[in-house]
């Protein structure tokens, strides 16, 4: 509950125009301590739980384990965690293309889901909680890739979730 309460209070402020990338270059020690607050730990947090759910357990744990092999007694950076999950994905899936359009984007997406009879349309945008007028800047280019699951009504909920990536404005 407390981390649930947690991703909330960060999303809220993920949802202002005036948030940051998770990651971004800096040039100096005071933009680095800035970069590290609440917003990014817990965003990086739960794009982490993200990006589990979405592998699957034992493929995420495989991932870190290549990392951690890869990289000990060395120094890392985020491509090296994303590059180590994909050596263990075989080019199934471009883990650092996906978790770049979360990482380097503010804020986060708000999926729209419309069914008509048996067809499903979803659709992304930027999601904004408060328009700051003197802050605003057109988010129109932001993309996520939005790994979305699903169970449909002819399964037992227990092993037929089904996963689909919304890599566009829209889909179905």
């Amino acid at each position: 509950e407390d981390f649930l309460n947690l991703i909330f209070k960060a999303m809220m402020k993920d949802s202002l125009n005036s948030s940051h990338p998770v990651s971004s270059a800096v040039q100096s020690s005071e933009q680095i301590e800035e970069m590290f607050d609440a917003l990014s730990y817990v965003k990086g947090a739960s794009l982490l739980l993200m990006l589990k759910h979405y592998l699957t357990k034992d493929v995420f744990q495989a991932g870190i384990g290549v990392y951690l092999h890869n990289h000990n007694y060395g120094s890392a950076q985020s491509d090296d965690l994303w590059d180590s999950m994909n050596e263990i994905t075989n080019g199934t899936l471009d883990v650092k293309k996906l978790m770049k359009t979360w990482v380097l984007h503010k804020g986060f997406p708000l999926v729209t889901v419309i069914r008509k009879g048996k067809i499903i349309f979803v659709q992304q945008e930027k999601f904004l909680y408060h328009l700051e007028t003197e802050n605003w800047t057109s988010d129109e280019s932001y993309l996520w890739h939005i790994p979305l699951t699903y169970i449909t009504s002819s399964c037992n909920f227990s092993h037929c979730t089904t996963a689909y990536l919304l890599d566009q404005k829209s889909g179905m």
